[in-house]
């Protein structure tokens, strides 16, 4: 009798990410004032392909971007984006964390390709240390 292997995706399965990106957009997201300490998480359903966030604005208040809430909270591991900015990169995360970098709470977009691995495949839990945001 013959074992019978099933293929599932995974994080070292190039296949995933050649394919195009299974779409993920949400919009007029409200960043948590800085003065709060909290982030905002953007939780993907699947490990992300790419990732655009545009800070949206109306105002002229930045917002910060990590990968953990340590990172944009304590340790300066995330970058800002200034009203109307935005940023795109080929990123494999299964979750954002933003919040304003000011008292007030700006708005932003965040548009992503998805693949088709589960996110419980990304194990690695983001510090917010060593510059990993």
């Amino acid at each position: 009798m013959s074992t019978l292997n099933v293929v599932r995706p995974g994080l070292g399965n190039t296949n995933s990410y050649l394919t195009s990106g299974i779409p993920f957009v949400t919009s007029s997201v409200v960043a948590p004032s800085a003065a709060g300490g909290e982030t905002v998480v953007i939780e993907f359903p699947q490990v992300t392909k790419f990732i655009t966030i545009k800070n949206t604005s109306g105002d002229s208040h930045s917002i910060r971007i990590g990968f953990s809430e340590n990172g944009v909270v304590n340790e300066n591991n995330y970058f800002l984006l200034a009203k109307d900015e935005s940023f795109s990169g080929d990123l494999r995360v299964v979750d954002l964390h933003v919040m304003a970098h000011t008292n007030h709470s700006p708005t932003f977009t965040v548009v992503a390709g998805l693949t088709t691995i589960d996110r419980s495949e990304l194990s690695t839990n983001w510090s917010g240390s060593a510059g990993v945001g």
